[in-house]
Formats: C-alpha cells, sequence, structure tokens
C-alpha cells in the first residue's frame, strides 16, 4: 500500500485521481418494497370499507357490500328467506380466493395482521428475491382460501391476510433451515407456537385458513429452497414455477371442495 494525502493506496490506484462513486437514487436491495406495496393495499381497501359505512369493530362487516362481493364464501345455495341463490366459489365466483385476503374486520384485525406482514415481510423479503416473496406470500394465501373452504358453512363470510401471514413465518423457518440457521434464536417457532394456540382458543378465528396457509407457506418454500439442493441440474426458474404450482393445486381444490 503506498501514502497518499487521502489516506493508503495500492500502487496501481495511487498516481491517479480517485474516482468519484455518487450515492445512487435506486431503492436498496434490503428495503421490502412488496411488503410494503401489500400492507398499502390492505390498509387501502380498509379505508375504503370505512367510508362505505363499515364499522370500525367489523362485527357487521359481513352485512356491507364490499364483504358480500369479496369475502370469501361457498355459495351455491338457496337463501331459505329470499328463495334466492346466494352466490361464492362454488357460482363460479373465483376472485373470491384472492380478494378476501385484502378483507378485515375491523382495525384490530387488519393492525394485527399488517404488523405480523411486516416484521414477516422485513426478515424474509430482503433474504431471497422479491419474486419469490411474492409468490410466497400468494400460494400461503390461496392455500389459506382452500382451507377456509374446507371447514367453512356455505353461508359463512371470511376475510383476512392470516393465511398468507402464517406461510410467510412457515417459509421462513424452512428457509432458515436450509441456510443452516438455528430457528430458535429468532424467535420465530415461539411466536408460531403462540400464534396456533390462538387459533384453535379462539371461536371467531378460521382454523382452516390458517393451517391451510402454514402448509401452503412451507410447500412453496421447500420447493424454491430445499429442492434445488437436493436435485441437482433443475432449470433455474422451476423452483419457483414448482411453488406457483402450489397455488395452483390451492385454488383446483378449493374450487372442487366448494
Amino acid at each position: 500500500m503506498t501514502p497518499t494525502p487521502v489516506g493508503m493506496r495500492c500502487p496501481e490506484c495511487a498516481p491517479g485521481p480517485s474516482r468519484v462513486q455518487r450515492a445512487s437514487a435506486s431503492v436498496s436491495p434490503d428495503t421490502p418494497i412488496v411488503t410494503y406495496v401489500l400492507m398499502g393495499i390492505c390498509i387501502a381497501i380498509e379505508f375504503g370499507v370505512l367510508s362505505a359505512g363499515g364499522d370500525v369493530g367489523g362485527g357487521s362487516r359481513g352485512d356491507t357490500q364490499v364483504f358480500q362481493d369479496f369475502g370469501l364464501r361457498i355459495g351455491g345455495f338457496i337463501n331459505p328467506f329470499t328463495g334466492q341463490e346466494v352466490s361464492g366459489v362454488a357460482t363460479g365466483e373465483w376472485w373470491r380466493l384472492v380478494t378476501s385476503g385484502f378483507l378485515h374486520y375491523g382495525i384490530t384485525h387488519l393492525l394485527f395482521n399488517m404488523v405480523s406482514l411486516y416484521f414477516l415481510g422485513s426478515m424474509l423479503e430482503p433474504a431471497i428475491s422479491r419474486v419469490q416473496f411474492l409468490v410466497i406470500y400468494f400460494v400461503s394465501l390461496l392455500a389459506g382460501s382452500f382451507g377456509g373452504i374446507l371447514l367453512q358453512s356455505p353461508g359463512d363470510l371470511g376475510a383476512g391476510a392470516s393465511g398468507a401471514v402464517f406461510g410467510l413465518m412457515s417459509a421462513a423457518l424452512v428457509l432458515m433451515r436450509s441456510r443452516g440457521i438455528d430457528p430458535w434464536g429468532s424467535g420465530l417457532p415461539f411466536w408460531l407456537g403462540l400464534n396456533l394456540i390462538f387459533t384453535f382458543s379462539i371461536a371467531s378465528i378460521s382454523i382452516g385458513a390458517h393451517i391451510g396457509g402454514l402448509v401452503g407457506g412451507a410447500l412453496a418454500a421447500l420447493a424454491m429452497f430445499e429442492l434445488p439442493r437436493r436435485v441437482r441440474g433443475l432449470p433455474r426458474q422451476a423452483p419457483t414455477a414448482l411453488a406457483a404450482g402450489v397455488g395452483l393445486l390451492a385454488v383446483v381444490g378449493a374450487v372442487a371442495a366448494a
């Protein structure tokens, strides 16, 4: 190294001037952009529901038009009071499998899910690609809808990002294991266990949605992070495509079950 007025430099660099590097205005790879976008969509929809007459507590959300049109419901039966068929997934309204994951039963329900999404997204998204994170999120959401349909009565309305959040938790655990990280050091297993206790203890919580999301997120993460380690020579995009296939199977299963 050669001493210069600006510090120690290598011999090749010392005779010439130092290059000026300007700060880039681009977004840092560590910024969980997808997480922020998903949170923004959920919050914006909540404000929309409130402006349309939805109550803050969420007790009567099922009576609002937006929940009737976009909440998770099996449908396909005749309302005995009106004599009209109740619409749902069974009548071809498949979009409910996705849209229900962005609706919430009140501010408290939204707050719990958004706080969980923020912390999980801030931990998981920078560790993988944004495309992989988005695939895991929507696979978990769809698997949660499948689980919700399996354990739902035809007239019930389901909503919430909880299935996707549970999927992010299981995916994070799979990723830690594949990279040789002790999950207990993160506190995530304790957090997951606590949420499972709440799931089976509170009557209003959809057990099917939470367990479905948990399984979907784990399967998607296994396809993307464990499979390439065990099967050599896979095409680069194959693991992500296989993970997305889990979401497609969840849609098929939900429609068949409905």
